[in-house]
């Protein structure tokens, strides 16, 4: 939701009227006013959308495309939490994390000394962030929070379990880290110089 107004039309130039349609808000829907340029009489200054929106948005791409592309191809209200785990498991191809089988010599070791014929898999902690944003994406493109494929009870247990045997075959611990409480600084006044004479 773009919450900046459009810019107001340029002055026509010397036999050159733009068409209609020629309006970026107006063709690029749920994305941010980057293609104008502000103008001076524009109060609001148009915001850079954050690295996690960027992401969330190239993320939604992504998946749309794949739908797409799914043969045969899917629409989004069809689809469900098993098109979400074909998904996932399309994006293993592209992993850069080494997970070892459980014959591997190397299994449970944090640092193997050699290399080893064992696949490259998507990291637990990228499929888990990704399915966070695509859940919330799929929300703000008007699917109802009750229907969203990536908060399906498939998908939690998925990523339960991928998460189980990577840290288990890398030999690393996804525990979650406990917060400390913060420390409270107190603030000492320094001694004074002055004794009891003055």
């Amino acid at each position: 939701m773009d919450l900046v107004s459009p810019p107001p039309p340029p002055p026509h130039s010397a036999g050159y009227s733009s068409p209609p349609h020629a309006n970026p808000i107006a063709t690029t829907p749920n994305t941010p006013n980057s293609a104008s340029s502000p103008s001076p009489s524009n109060s609001t200054t148009p915001t850079t959308p954050s690295r996690y929106e960027n992401q969330k948005r190239r993320d939604w791409n992504t998946f749309c495309q794949y739908l797409r592309n799914h043969r045969p191809p899917l629409s989004l209200p069809m689809c469900s939490g098993a098109h979400v785990l074909e998904f996932l498991r399309y994006l293993d191809q592209f992993g850069k994390t080494k997970v070892h089988n459980q014959t591997c010599p190397f299994f449970g070791l944090p640092n193997p000394p050699a290399p080893c014929p064992c696949p490259l898999r998507q990291a637990w902690g990228s499929l888990d962030a990704l399915i966070g944003r695509l859940r919330a994406a799929y929300e703000e493109h008007g699917g109802r929070p009750e229907a969203n494929p990536f908060g399906a009870r498939a998908v939690r247990i998925y990523l339960r379990e991928v998460r189980d045997f990577q840290a288990k075959a890398r030999g690393v611990s996804y525990e979650k880290k406990r917060k400390r409480p913060k420390q409270k600084v107190t603030v000492t006044p320094p001694p004074s110089d002055s004794g009891p004479n003055g």
